[in-house]
């Protein structure tokens, strides 16, 4: 089985890539942090970019592509940590007027969470009791209800996969970058094998996470689904980790981005699926 993209599926994630650049770079980014309130205009843009209709078929208006090409956009929305429920209304897509289009807001109930509620137009499950939190991530506003976690949507817990997968990507490149840039003792600081150790790890998880990614997207297996959540979970918050580790006392400046990654990972390793969900569903599997 060939796992390499298709050029068709570089265009894409290259475009969405441009697509963020464009109208979620960092000025923005930091925006959001400061002032938590969703973009209607950049969820419009994303619904035009065909990013919550991806996989509706072409008759119901949607792009018509499957879940590979929506595991490639959703590793640029975490690379880029683009703030909002992105999973429950891609997921909604067809089913919630709006949401196809970016013109509604889909949240849904997750467990005992739901995040983004106050800004949300549908909520799915019920949030009636639901009472607002303080989220350890500055650009995920979360309530919590009184219900239990229950199973979920495959889907759900693969694409949130991938935004760790591209969280970790973006915290691997950040390290690298300072460790070139940052000079101690009339040297780069990559030059230390300390730091070089500390690079080369984030790089081999990222990389694991994102062949078990890319591979169960292609197979839709549960059992492989659990396990690429486990390994971009691990990857998405070690490598921000690492990253801060990196980056020495300045990576616990408010002023770098370096804790947004790394709290955005804590906060969506817990979503979806949990680590404790995931290692029993591959336990059954055994």
């Amino acid at each position: 089985m060939d796992f390499r993209l298709t050029e068709d599926q570089r265009a894409l994630k290259a475009a969405m890539r441009e697509l963020l650049e464009a109208r979620f770079d960092r000025d923005a980014l930091r925006a959001a942090v400061e002032r938590p309130e969703l973009d209607r205009s950049l969820w419009r843009a994303l619904g035009d970019a065909g990013f919550f209709s991806l996989r509706l078929p072409e008759r119901e208006g949607g792009v018509g592509l499957g879940l590979p090409e929506a595991v490639l956009v959703f590793e640029e929305a975490g690379r880029a940590l683009l703030p909002g429920p992105l999973v429950a209304t891609h997921l909604a897509a067809g089913t919630v007027e709006g949401a196809a289009t970016g013109e509604s807001v889909v949240t849904r109930v997750d467990g005992a969470l739901v995040a983004w509620l106050d800004e949300a137009d549908h909520v799915l499950g019920d949030a009636s009791d639901a009472t607002a939190i303080r989220s350890l991530d500055p650009l995920t506003p979360l309530h919590r209800t009184g219900g239990t976690r229950t199973a979920t949507a495959v889907e759900a817990v693969l694409l949130s996969a991938a935004e760790q997968l591209g969280s970790a990507a973006r915290s691997t490149d950040l390290a690298v970058q300072h460790a070139r840039d940052r000079e101690q003792f009339g040297q780069p600081v990559g030059a230390f094998q300390a730091v070089k150790h500390l690079c080369a790890d984030m790089l081999v998880r990222t990389e694991v996470a994102r062949a078990a990614v890319y591979a169960a997207a292609v197979t839709g297996d549960p059992y492989e689904i659990a396990g690429a959540k486990l390994l971009a979970d691990e990857a998405a918050v070690r490598g921000a980790r690492d990253c801060l580790q990196v980056h020495g006392g300045m990576g616990f400046t408010w002023e770098a981005d370096v804790h947004l990654h790394l709290k955005r990972a804590w906060v969506r390793a817990g979503q979806w699926q949990s680590a404790q969900q995931a290692a029993e569903t591959l336990a059954s599997a055994l």
